[in-house]
């Protein structure tokens, strides 16, 4: 098994400069790659052909094929062979943490007992922000952007399956320039990529450090019977979503205005927005509802605000509709509950 880089199941999205990596791995073991490219239906014409991609159906066919025949899951690219079963041996070795956060520094401590040529590096940010970063040992060569690209789609996306929840990047980075596929890396990373890093890595809010694990060795097994069983576009539901939704609807107010408006800021579209919340047993109206009541105690507790002021500041139109919402939610008309709680 080795790392996810497949993108949509009927798109030809991947680029086959990923494809001809695997062709130079052939090169570098002496092999004719001919029988791994028929297997993808992969043809020498389309193979150099400026601009071709393949489906994630052909880049997972020409993978398997590839790391049997090479008995290399790396393909190439370290000055060892990882023979096959290598990466499934990374996988269960971080599948008994107690949560996300030990499974990744597991990962990452593990992955230098097979190669030295790429350092793996966890880092978590005073602002909240988990990153994953690789230092590179050697000069990767014509397998650098397939390696790097590679080893952090792996660890994302065995992170995901892990947790059983897509992770959403807040930002990745590369450090070489923009290829002429960089159309492909938000596809695989998010819309935040960011070329010409003095490292590659990736970002993530680190508060999915702290989800637990939902796998065992059961669905381990059965997912490594695949060559690239893992893509986070499998996993539509994110664990945070509801959490990262009341946040925007706290902190940036005047952008999170609509579903439109919060989808754009979560890089999904409102169809996806709704229907995730759903998946949760949660609505945006609900969570629209619980910030508004939250904001509003805060500022009938804290402050000496007009009423009608705290009513617009916390998204209402009109005093009217306000006091008949916080009726609802505390059974008590705003000025009551301020007065209740100067009694207290």
């Amino acid at each position: 098994m080795t790392a996810p880089i497949f993108l949509k199941p009927a798109r030809a999205a991947t680029p086959m400069a990923f494809v001809q990596a695997i062709v130079k791995g052939y090169a570098r073991y002496g092999q004719d790659p001919g029988a791994a490219l028929r297997a993808a239906q992969i043809t020498p014409r389309e193979l150099w052909r400026p601009g071709a991609r393949v489906t994630a159906a052909q880049f997972e066919a020409l993978n398997e094929h590839a790391m049997q025949a090479l008995d290399d899951e790396a393909l190439g690219w370290f000055t060892r062979r990882l023979p096959w079963g290598s990466y499934g041996l990374l996988c269960r070795a971080s599948l008994g943490a107690p949560d996300l956060g030990v499974a990744i520094k597991r990962w990452c401590r593990h992955h230098r007992l097979l190669v030295e040529d790429i350092l793996l590096r966890f880092e978590l940010r005073p602002d909240g922000t988990a990153v994953v970063s690789i230092e590179e040992q050697r000069d990767l060569g014509a397998f650098r952007e397939f390696c790097l690209v590679s080893s952090l789609r792996f660890l994302h996306g065995y992170a995901c399956w892990a947790i059983d929840s897509r992770i959403s990047l807040r930002e990745a980075f590369f450090p070489f320039g923009a290829p002429p596929h960089a159309d492909a890396y938000p596809l695989m990373f998010g819309e935040h990529v960011r070329f010409g890093a003095p490292r590659a890595g990736f970002a993530f809010d680190a508060r999915y450090l702290s989800l637990p694990l939902q796998r065992d060795e059961r669905a381990l097994q059965a997912m490594l019977k695949r060559a690239l069983p893992l893509t986070v576009l499998q996993y539509r539901r994110d664990r945070l979503l509801a959490q990262r939704v009341r946040e925007l609807l706290r902190t940036r107010p005047a952008e999170a205005t609509n579903a439109e408006s919060l989808a754009a800021l979560l890089h999904v579209s409102s169809r996806t927005l709704h229907r995730q919340l759903h998946e949760e047993g949660r609505t945006l109206q609900g969570l629209k509802d619980e910030v508004r009541h939250e904001l509003a105690v805060e500022r009938l507790r804290r402050t000496t605000q007009p009423i009608k002021q705290i009513a617009l500041e916390v998204g209402f139109r009109n005093e009217k509709s306000f006091v008949r919402a916080f009726r609802q939610w505390t059974g008590m008309a705003p000025g009551a509950f301020r007065r209740a709680q100067e009694d207290r």
